[in-house]
């Protein structure tokens, strides 16, 4: 039976067909990666645009990555200033202030051409982001307490790795000059090449199937149905307008809590969210390059939409996004932003979800952990007579909800990757776990219960040098509708055999033996407890 590029049977195939094409870049990059932090924990995300720069389709990877990828995409594009792509270009960038996230994203991008090789057509893109566990920068992992953006690593603006097929050795040479762990850093620059190669194939095949022309058009419908799906989903919110307040524990270099606000203006099914009264950009390296801010938007409309939606740029048109130049969550250029995008992120989500709660109170859970828990570990491995670099975001507990309990020990919001298992870092680097467990009772109380944190404790071999990027150590996971706060975090160290505590940003030098231990906060709680809800 013949079929029209409206016809919703069809949009839901091309949709899996696209998607399929960035879950398989995703497998690629994760199977052929050097590194535990992407061939473990999945610290990548892969997605495919059309030819102007929309997507149309992404993998189930890093929500902070997906929604700010476009951005780069575009910086992309813009980098030809107006000259035609050649085929087999491949570029690369991570600048944070060109639609990045922090330096350690690195960003790849390459033009897509379908048909002959002798008349080739420009069809699309498709674009890998994959976190590196070392750029340069003051300290291993280039996510150190700094003050500006020169202090976390090297920056690299939308240049051009492979040009027309041939890799610009002189290019990967720089890069792996200003690292500390070059053989790695290649490895995954070339893992992130070969997933561009799987992708670029299965769009030409699709295009060999179906003509070039008829896929633009399928592409076309999908997000044109995206679009008017995405706006009957958000018409759950009630019109009206919602605010919410919540703070970060400092500003990153030992200062004041740092307010974040957002009023949201709800009408027929398009969400305008206004950061307004936010701080000001940071003196430390919590700021949000706009682009994180965003992606924490789209993170929180998507949820709202639910799953069946497809996920791409027609998902974003109902959406309005208004972030004040010179604050925190739209910082000026050279401000430090290591910490944005995985931990100031993730206090955006809660502030979102705050101001739902007034809408949605039935809906809407507490907060959960509100931080990744960022652990990293470098230094001299004499067993591979090399430099080392361990980098890991610590899961905690989620927030409940009126359905039911938070889920213990899980990645929450803007992170969606998985642990690295004690035996790959055991056998990867220096490093012995003494301690992984759920840490119990730090969930909040409530009708539903908070899910609990996790205890993570690692001693170091060799002398290293630790760097911890936290938050909620100084406030708690709020509580929703009646529901207790979550407990908030701990970090502390064993030092020469004396434990103490450590504050929620640090950077400290450590002797072999030494131990760090990071307890995770809690979800909050859900409800007001009632005594029959009490155990006796």
């Amino acid at each position: 039976m013949a079929t029209t590029a409206t016809d919703p049977f069809e949009i839901e195939v091309f949709r899996h067909l696209f998607a399929s094409v960035a879950e398989e870049m995703g497998v690629t990059v994760q199977r052929s990666a050097h590194s535990p932090n992407i061939k473990e924990r999945r610290d990548h995300s892969c997605a495919v645009f059309d030819a102007d720069g929309r997507m149309i389709a992404q993998a189930a990877h890093i929500p902070v990555h997906l929604g700010s990828m476009p951005a780069s995409v575009t910086a992309a594009i813009e980098a030809y200033e107006g000259k035609a792509p050649t085929p087999g270009d491949v570029l690369i960038v991570n600048d944070p202030y060109l639609g990045g996230t922090h330096l350690p994203d690195i960003t790849t991008v390459s033009p897509v051409f379908v048909g002959s090789e002798r008349r080739p057509t420009h069809w699309g893109w498709v674009a890998t982001r994959a976190h590196h566990a070392d750029v340069g920068g003051l300290a291993p992992g280039s996510m150190p307490p700094s003050t500006e953006l020169f202090h976390e690593g090297l920056i690299i603006p939308p240049l051009k790795l492979v040009d027309a097929g041939a890799l610009d050795e002189q290019l990967v040479a720089i890069i792996c000059r200003n690292v500390r762990t070059p053989e790695e850093r290649r490895g995954d620059l070339e893992a992130q090449l070969a997933s561009h190669r799987v992708g670029e194939a299965r769009l030409m095949d699709f295009a060999r199937r179906y003509g070039a022309e008829p896929l633009r058009d399928r592409a076309e419908a999908l997000l044109a149905y995206s679009e008017k799906l995405a706006r009957a989903r958000l018409r759950v919110v009630p019109d009206g307008t919602y605010s919410f307040t919540d703070y970060l524990d400092d500003d990153g270099a030992d200062g004041p809590p740092v307010p974040i606000n957002v009023t949201i203006h709800a009408r027929n099914g398009y969400l305008r969210f206004d950061f307004t009264g936010t701080g000001p950009a940071a003196a430390g390296a919590l700021n949000a390059p706009e682009a994180v801010t965003r992606s924490a938007v789209i993170y929180v409309a998507r949820c709202l939409m639910g799953d069946d939606v497809p996920a791409n740029d027609g998902t974003t048109a109902p959406l309005e996004v208004v972030v004040p130049a010179g604050t925190v969550l739209n910082p000026p250029r050279p401000h430090a932003v290591a910490a944005g995008n995985v931990e100031t992120s993730q206090r955006v989500v809660d502030v979102l979800w705050g101001a739902l709660a007034g809408a949605l109170p039935d809906v809407v859970a507490a907060a959960s952990q509100g931080t990744m828990n960022n652990l990293i570990i470098g230094g001299f491995d004499p067993r591979h007579d090399r430099a080392f670099t361990y980098y890991e975001t610590i899961a905690g507990g989620a927030g409940a909800g009126p359905q039911g309990p938070g889920a213990d020990a899980v990645q929450v919001a803007m992170t969606n990757t998985l642990n690295t298992p004690i035996e790959a870092m055991e056998l990867a680097y220096p490093l012995a776990a003494r301690r992984y467990e759920v840490r119990r009772g730090s969930g909040g109380n409530g009708r539903n219960r908070g899910g609990d944190g996790v205890i993570r404790e690692i001693e170091t071999l060799v002398p290293a040098v630790v760097t911890i990027v936290t938050e909620r150590r100084k406030r708690q996971p709020w509580g929703s509708s009646g529901g207790r706060p979550g407990s908030s975090g701990r970090n502390r160290g064993t030092f020469d055999g004396e434990e103490r505590e450590l504050p929620g940003k640090a950077a400290l030098q450590l002797k072999a033996g030494d131990v760090i231990r990071i307890e995770t906060p809690g979800g909050g709680g859900w409800g007001e407890q009632s005594s029959r809800d009490i155990p006796g």
